[in-house]
């Protein structure tokens, strides 16, 4: 058997203005009672993947390339009756799945076991096919589960089909009418195909009646608000008649389709309409059952025509409007077992725990094929691209490949990777890994890996790094550590041997030591040398610790040239206080009195900088507030005194106009017949 897809026609591309799809959510409690519960039910959905990927190489597939056919038209044929589409050839993309993963997790494990010896390398092969045969029988089993539940669905629209068939008397035609009522079909079908594209699904004749199915896209007014009220059940009833409510709310741009498959009887479009079911993922069979009367009221205002094509264009534009979903749709009611007799209404709607994900995940893949499909500005070059072209963070921000590449490059090469983050200066999101490896490549990735280790363990307050081989060992409650690696075991207040009840050696009383014992003969040329760079190395630090503090997390030397106490390290980003060297989060720790923000010499010194000019500049501005006016360098208040428009400014010392607010750099330039006026009143 086989199936015929529609034509390809490249429609209006979907304008793509707004990326920020953070969806916003909303959840509304009420106590709940404690002998309520809600029940909850789970959906796992399987898609055999296609019979080409058998001979698929194992290359990696990049992370941000979407899926060309979204897998709502992709699962379509998988989705057809028993009758219309062949079974062997579903059994067969599912095998297809199972043996590529078996084949590829065997060659890995085959390749990093190369090295061993003959013997073990069989055995450990033996053992590997068995866990492979177990892993084969499990995904089959799984594969096969889904298979058969989406078969008895496909079967279950078949029997609908049927059923409305045959429970309809069609009228007797004449061989003229019955050719021109098929040649009328096929031409429909060309020109729905043709408009539709890559949506609609010719099937094969059965008892020479023409079939299809069409996904129809539900035209969304921008972003909708999807409410579901969840309701929490109790066998034991509450006294006052009403149980424990909830209510969850989220934003959506995009709605799952809806499936339209109709079987063409030979008195269409003369005498009898098309017969159809409706299927929708998430709406309920009542809301559906409205649909389908409604597209029956159609056939019925022009009958003996072609109606397929307004069905459609109906269903696409006015789905929300009838059901009275303008601003907001309602999911549900959920636990409430409606009988519906009307078998055109097939509703896939099960629970909240399977609606929401759903819907949420295809309203993401939709953005992203949207995003894929148009044509963006980078944000860092200006320059414009393809969606392909662009890396897209977890925070919805967007940048081209190559300045993401160089932004990249450039941490990795400065080492400053906690400083790699997302390139906007209001964001500071994080950088997926996956996505750095696919930037950088496996050498750079590498290091980034490394770095990003060295960096964590340097955060840690309980981790030091050996003397003698420099690995990282852990800190115990006694200032004692030992190397997992050469069993060195220190102290790690001094990095001296352990010394166990006695005081560690102070770096001077060190250094004095060392300078002492370089005056004995009895040292040899490399112990002599050894030693004297240590001194030197202890003349640095001293050095370096009468200008610097160390971080009191990374360790790393830190000075202050100018400004407040308040320090941040750019090595590992810890902020604290440098007068007493303690770890700090915010300016809470300078307002219990204790430490201040700003040392009081550099106020002096502030205070010395300032001349006269600037003093009385400062006065005029706070006793002239009504003529007071920012600075347009610094922002600070200045008060124009007299009728002079040169202002001085106090704070940033530069000069700028009181008419035009522009800097100016010589008043013979700026005032005259062709500028300001130099002097005017108010």
């Amino acid at each position: 058997m086989s199936s015929r897809k529609g034509g390809y026609r490249r429609g209006k591309q979907e304008k793509f203005h707004h990326q920020d799809r953070q969806i916003d959510e909303n959840w509304t409690v009420r106590p709940v009672d404690d002998h309520e519960h809600v029940r909850e039910s789970q959906e796992i959905v399987s898609t055999p993947e296609p019979d080409n990927l058998e001979s698929t190489s194992s290359s990696a597939v990049p992370l941000l390339v979407p899926e060309s056919i979204s897998r709502y038209q992709k699962g379509a044929q998988s989705r057809r009756n028993s009758r219309w589409a062949n079974r062997n050839r579903v059994a067969q993309m599912g095998k297809s799945q199972v043996v590529r993963k078996a084949e590829l997790g065997f060659a890995k494990e085959e390749d990093s076991a190369g090295s061993f010896d003959p013997t073990l390398n069989l055995d450990l092969k033996n053992d590997k096919n068995e866990v492979n045969k177990e892993n084969k029988e499990k995904e089959e089993e799984s594969i096969g589960g889904s298979r058969l539940k989406e078969e008895n669905e496909v079967v279950d629209v078949g029997k609908r089909l049927e059923e409305l068939r045959i429970g309809v008397q069609e009228p007797e035609l004449s061989e003229e009418q019955l050719k021109l009522n098929d040649q009328l079909q096929e031409d429909e079908l060309l020109a729905l195909e043709s408009i539709y594209g890559d949506n609609i699904f010719i099937l094969d004749k059965q008892n020479e009646l023409r079939s299809f199915q069409i996904y129809i896209h539900i035209e969304v007014p921008s972003a909708i608000m999807i409410t579901t009220n969840l309701k929490s059940h109790d066998t034991h009833e509450r006294r006052d008649g009403d149980s424990s409510k909830f209510s969850y709310s989220f934003k959506v741009e995009h709605l799952q389709p809806i499936l339209l498959t109709c079987l063409l009887p030979k008195s269409y479009p003369s005498h009898h309409a098309p017969y159809f079911t409706i299927s929708v993922q998430w709406l309920e069979s009542k809301k559906i059952s409205d649909l389908c009367f409604k597209l029956e009221s159609i056939w019925k205002e022009q009958p003996e025509q072609e109606v397929i094509y307004q069905w459609v264009e109906w269903l696409h534009s006015s789905t929300l409007s009838y059901l009275g979903f303008d601003h907001e749709i309602v999911l549900g009611p959920y636990g409430v077992i409606r009988h519906t007799e009307d078998k055109r209404a097939i509703s896939h709607s099960i629970s909240p725990d399977v609606d929401i994900p759903s819907m949420k995940s295809y309203n993401d893949e939709q953005h992203n094929e949207n995003f894929f499909r148009n044509i963006h500005e980078c944000c860092i070059c200006f320059s414009e691209f393809h969606g392909s072209e662009f890396s897209r963070l977890p925070c919805q921000h967007f940048f081209c490949n190559i300045c993401m590449k160089t932004y990249a490059d450039m941490h990795i090469k400065e080492g400053t990777i906690l400083k790699l983050k997302c390139p906007d200066t209001k964001c500071g999101g994080m950088i997926p890994p996956g996505l750095l490896k696919r930037l950088l490549g496996e050498n750079e990735f590498g290091r980034w890996e490394s770095l990003m280790l060295q960096k964590t363990l340097e955060s840690m307050s309980d981790v030091v790094y050996c003397p003698r081989c420099e690995t990282a060992c852990l800190d115990d409650e006694d200032q004692h550590a030992q190397c997992s690696k050469c069993f060195y075991s220190f102290c790690t207040l001094c990095r001296e041997k352990r010394h166990v009840g006695v005081a560690c050696m102070t770096p001077e009383m060190k250094l004095l030591i060392l300078q002492e014992r370089q005056n004995s003969s009895l040292l040899k040329g490399d112990q002599r040398r050894l030693e004297k760079e240590m001194i030197n190395e202890l003349l640095s630090v001293k050095e370096i610790n009468r200008f610097a503090k160390q971080c009191p997390s990374c360790k790393m030397a830190i000075s202050r040239t100018e400004g407040c106490n308040k320090m941040v390290c750019n090595n590992c980003g810890q902020y604290f206080c440098y007068r007493c060297n303690k770890a700090i989060e915010g300016y809470e720790h300078f307002r219990d009195g204790n430490c201040e923000l700003f040392p009081a010499e550099e106020i002096q010194m502030w205070e010395e900088r300032m001349n006269a000019r600037q003093v009385v500049g400062q006065i005029q501005a706070q006793l002239f507030v009504d003529r007071g006016h920012s600075c347009p360098n610094c922002g600070q208040l200045n008060a124009k005194v007299g009728n002079n428009n040169h202002i001085f400014c106090w704070a940033c010392q530069n000069h700028y106009c009181y008419l035009c607010r522009k800097m100016v750099r010589r008043s013979s330039q700026h005032y005259g017949p062709k500028g300001c006026k130099q002097h005017s009143v108010g």
